[in-house]
């Protein structure tokens, strides 16, 4: 197994670099300096200007508008966009939806559907989660009812529904057969949020942004056609999407920026009269997470060989999601401790508190999720037992 870089991929990666740099606006790239969070309609313009160069989805087929790269080029330019901390673009259409529809969806759906996901025309949400169904997502309640006339009455909630307030469309899981087994009788709907008995209803996260939403559903009437592959066949598609939304949480690069910026905040922290990073204990603390940071490196090195011959992810996926997910909590509360009272500081106007330390708590406080999002990582050791080590379901 080959995990060097060939002369042609370092010179793209040279390529990506020297492109973020000229293209990322000003304003953008101010913001991007210090990490700060990125509002919606910046992330979209960002979007657009991806689109523009050909590079919004990276890993779309060509047949339907994207570059063509290798799964090495889009490992490279992914990794060149986190480290250079520019928005990250919603997955919801480019990543979970928009494959989905390439693989499952009906000729009329990929046409009226996916250009506009590619152009950042249209924003997607995705509907999983419900108050009583999470990890365990298979409890789902929100029902799909045929009314004999070519549509579905839903009716229910879903919850953590990321930006559903700025989303055109969201894509649910429903129960179109409530008297099926869990797993079975599940549909996989796609539903216009201007629908009438659709509301999206946002909340503030612990750090200050407001990413999630409840979306309810009160006999919202939605177009038999809208329903993508077999009647009951949403589970399967599910299964699709979760394998490459784990795959993405490994965040290598964003856990190496972040890293860096933990090194700068150091350097500029004074602690009994000495800059913080000149502490042989906190040294000590950095050069574990530099050594976990580079074994996980490794870890998505062997899965993008393994990409490159054609192999699509498997139950891997979840140990780069486990491993990926805690490094960057734990870089993230290592930030915490080097800016001391300043943590303190999130809610309060811009000014108070350096700019390279103003978005550390809110950040840190958004990342507690991700060891809960795209599956809890206690589901995730169930999946590793049962599918890798081959130990027996209790």
């Amino acid at each position: 197994m080959d995990m060097s870089f060939t002369k042609e991929q370092i010179a793209f990666r040279n390529e990506v670099r020297d492109w973020i740099k000229s293209a990322l606006p000003p304003e953008l790239r101010e913001k991007a300096e210090v990490d700060g969070n990125f509002e919606h309609r910046e992330v979209m313009q960002w979007h657009k200007i991806l689109a523009r160069k050909g590079w919004a989805g990276p890993h779309w087929p060509v047949e339907y508008g994207g570059p063509g790269l290798d799964a090495t080029s889009r490992f490279i330019l992914s990794e060149e966009l986190e480290l250079a901390g520019t928005p990250s673009l919603s997955p919801f259409g480019l990543v979970m939806v928009g494959p989905l529809l390439m693989q499952f969806g009906s000729d009329a759906q990929k046409k009226r559907f996916l250009p506009k996901i590619l152009a950042g025309e249209e924003v997607w949400c995705q509907g999983y989660s419900e108050p009583n169904a999470g990890s365990d997502l298979a409890s789902l309640k929100l029902r799909a009812e045929d009314d004999g006339k070519g549509n579905f009455v839903m009716n229910g909630q879903k919850t953590w529904t990321t930006y559903a307030q700025y989303a055109d469309w969201i894509f649910c899981l429903a129960r179109t057969d409530p008297g099926a087994k869990k797993q079975e009788g599940i549909g996989f709907i796609l539903v216009d949020m201007k629908t009438p008995g659709v509301t999206a209803k946002p909340f503030l996260t612990t750090g200050g942004t407001p990413a999630f939403s409840e979306t309810f559903f009160e006999n919202a009437v939605v177009p038999r056609e809208n329903l993508v592959g077999p009647l009951n066949g949403g589970w399967t598609i599910a299964k699709a999407l979760l394998g490459h939304e784990r795959t993405l949480i490994a965040a290598v690069g964003q856990s190496t920026r972040t890293l860096r910026r933990l090194k700068r905040l150091a350097t500029q922290t004074m602690s009994s009269g000495k800059p913080l990073i000149e502490d042989p204990g906190f040294r000590a603390k950095l050069a574990r997470m530099e050594v976990k940071l580079r074994s996980l490196q490794m870890a998505n090195y062997r899965a993008l060989s393994s990409a490159q011959l054609g192999h699509a992810p498997g139950p891997e996926a979840s140990i780069l999601k486990i491993r990926g997910s805690e490094i960057l909590q734990q870089c993230f509360e290592l930030a915490m401790e080097i800016i001391g009272h300043d943590s303190l500081a999130w809610f309060n106007e811009a000014g108070v508190v350096p700019a390279n330390e103003q978005w550390v708590a809110s950040a840190f406080n958004y990342t507690r999720a991700t060891t809960i999002y795209g599956g809890s990582n206690e589901i995730q050791k169930n999946v590793i037992a049962k599918l890798i080590l081959g130990l027996p379901s209790r």
